[in-house]
């Protein structure tokens, strides 16, 4: 870890529909939102899960059969990490001297993966990452990730991390990043209008209720980044009455959003948009206030007992193939 400065910077946080299904307007989309952050006067900027091409909410509609309709138009607008389309979106974070965690559909040959990069001011990528473990019905669509992915960077705004939606369930995984010494978090999460009132697990209230707790037990700032489920999504992958029904909330056209940013105590600090509407929400960070939530207590410095508890991680890529040259290096 090096020593960086504890700078007060404003961070913004996506609350938006994605272009669904639509790579080339979604990244269009995404740089029209960098530009706003920054000339709000935002140093990073958070994006939700799976904002490119959008979440693939037919998985949670009907049986793999009725998935499979949807499924090359999703695969051919899902980005590759190596891509003129990455590229331009690394080019806006320089151009407006912005660090941006993006949210995505990664196609690497012929897998898809739940995938965030976070990339410098500098449009450097810093880091790459797949989701570990893709929920159960998201497995019908995506692989997952190794131990690489549960990456913490250096910046200039700070120690930097990112997980996804459900990752933020898992208290092994938290503390695999809590352990690198994590100052501000991207929590991405989709949108919340998948069966609102028959699921609490799905809703904005246990994604924020998570994200706070994050920030609490990691003592660091949290950017919660959600999805809106607009018209043009719903009328996509909602073939029925019931099937929407699913997907919407009672008098709301659009639906889902509850981004907001959190500090070290797990109190907002931005104010949230109304459901449904799409926007950033800002927030001042101050790395400083680090030091009282960690006096209070260090979770994995004076708050820990690694006599009695300790967490065990394997940080190495684990490729499908090792050749004989890599393996005797």
């Amino acid at each position: 870890m090096t020593d960086i400065p504890e700078p007060k910077f404003i961070a913004a946080t996506v609350q938006a529909a994605p272009a669904f299904l639509d790579l080339a307007a979604g990244v269009a989309k995404a740089q029209r939102l960098i530009a706003e952050a920054a000339a709000a006067g935002a140093r990073l900027i958070a994006f939700p899960e799976l904002w490119l091409p959008g979440y693939p909410w037919w998985i949670w509609l009907g049986p793999p059969a009725f998935g499979m309709q949807f499924m090359s138009r999703y695969v051919e607008n899902a980005l590759h990490r190596d891509s003129a389309e990455m590229r331009a979106l690394c080019e806006t974070a320089r151009r407006h001297n912005i660090h941006v965690v993006l949210g995505y559909a990664e196609r690497a040959g012929g897998t898809l993966y739940i995938a965030q990069s976070l990339i410098g001011d500098d449009g450097s990528v810093l880091a790459h990452r797949r989701k570990l473990k893709p929920a159960r019905t998201e497995r019908t669509v995506f692989g997952q990730g190794d131990g690489a992915d549960l990456a913490v960077v250096d910046t200039s705004i700070g120690r930097l991390g990112a997980l996804s939606c459900g990752e933020h369930f898992q208290p092994l995984l938290k503390s695999a990043m809590f352990a690198q010494s994590e100052q501000v978090h991207v929590a991405a999460w989709p949108a919340f209008s998948l069966m609102r009132g028959r699921a609490f697990l799905n809703g904005p209230e246990a994604a924020t209720m998570a994200s706070q707790i994050y920030a609490i037990e990691g003592q660091c700032f949290v950017l919660c980044a959600t999805t809106v489920n607009d018209r043009a999504t719903l009328d996509i992958v909602c073939k029925t009455d019931e099937q929407r029904k699913l997907m919407t909330v009672d008098g709301l056209d659009a639906a889902g959003g509850r981004s907001n940013i959190f500090g070290p105590d797990g109190a907002p600090r931005g104010a949230y948009l109304p459901e449904g509407q799409e926007g950033l929400v800002l927030a001042e960070i101050d790395l400083a206030a680090l030091h009282l939530a960690k006096t209070a207590g260090d979770t994995f410095g004076h708050w820990s007992r690694p006599d009695v508890v300790r967490l065990m991680v394997n940080r190495q890529p684990a490729p499908p193939v090792v050749t004989v040259k890599d393996a005797d290096a």
